[in-house]
């Protein structure tokens, strides 16, 4: 039986100057500006036929915080599809935590990166399903990769970023995603902070690099500016599912013409 592709919607938390949890959309991971309030974001994507959504506190890990489980679980309460939620899980107890707030799968990027043994741990204690390695990943030309892919005619590797992406660790992307499979992570979450907020099309060498490597299922972020990117992102790449966030926070695409899009060129997609 063939898999239908996913269609995600991606809100980017943060919180503002008084403490309350807003969306903020940006480029490049930066720039970000304010975008709406989470729980009505989250009802009306749940409304709009997503396949998943997807919450993440963006500044969680930075800040040494934890996640905004309030907001979480507000958000919980207006979908009624798998809600995964990432920032700030750094502990087994901070998996089990997200989980009871009303997520059905956590995303773990800089956590998982200084301790490995945390998706095992976390795979063994919620189940392989629950637990999303995420990765934020950058282009490096130079020479302190081990995979390497051409782009535009030069040689690049694809480096782990934690922290939101604002720190470097000289971790190779197609050699952690392996690693993190291994490990028991149910699926991989791959971010592009090139592409980011761009509207040029997903980062393809970076998802196709990912997909080769891992036979886990791969959603690819960053970077969509319409229905044509996210059908080149299952066609060229071979992604499992493809996230977005501007065009449908700024009404420039919806979901149902998405998936019509997809479903006219013969691209399994749930209706």
């Amino acid at each position: 039986m063939t898999l239908t592709k996913r269609i995600i919607p991606c809100i980017d938390v943060d919180l503002d100057e008084n403490g309350d949890a807003k969306v903020y959309t940006g480029v490049n991971f930066e720039d970000l500006q304010y975008t709406g309030d989470p729980v009505e974001m989250a009802r009306a994507y749940n409304r709009a036929g997503a396949d998943e959504f997807v919450f993440l506190d963006i500044t969680a890990s930075a800040d040494g915080r934890e996640t905004m489980l309030d907001t979480v679980s507000a958000v919980a309460d207006e979908v009624f599809i798998p809600l995964t939620v990432g920032g700030g899980i750094r502990t087994k107890a901070d998996i089990v935590e997200t989980l009871r707030a009303g997520a059905d799968k956590v995303s773990i990027n800089t956590g998982a990166l200084q301790r490995p043994g945390l998706i095992t741990e976390g795979a063994e204690s919620v189940g392989s399903q629950a637990i999303v390695i995420s990765v934020d990943a950058r282009r490096r030309y130079d020479e302190g990769g081990e995979h390497y892919e051409q782009v535009d005619g030069e040689s690049c590797w694809f480096e782990c970023t934690v922290k939101g992406g604002r720190e470097g660790t000289g971790t190779d992307v197609v050699a952690w995603s392996a690693e993190a499979e291994e490990r028991g992570a149910g699926e991989l979450f791959v971010n592009s902070i090139d592409a980011d907020g761009t509207k040029d099309g997903y980062d393809i060498p970076l998802t196709r690099a990912v997909c080769d490597a891992v036979s886990t299922p791969v959603i690819a972020s960053s970077g969509c500016g319409g229905p044509e990117d996210a059908y080149e992102v299952f066609t060229e790449a071979g992604a499992d599912a493809a996230l977005a966030a501007s065009i449908f926070h700024f009404d420039e695409h919806s979901i149902d013409e998405v998936k019509r899009y997809l479903d006219e060129r013969g691209v399994p997609v749930r209706r």
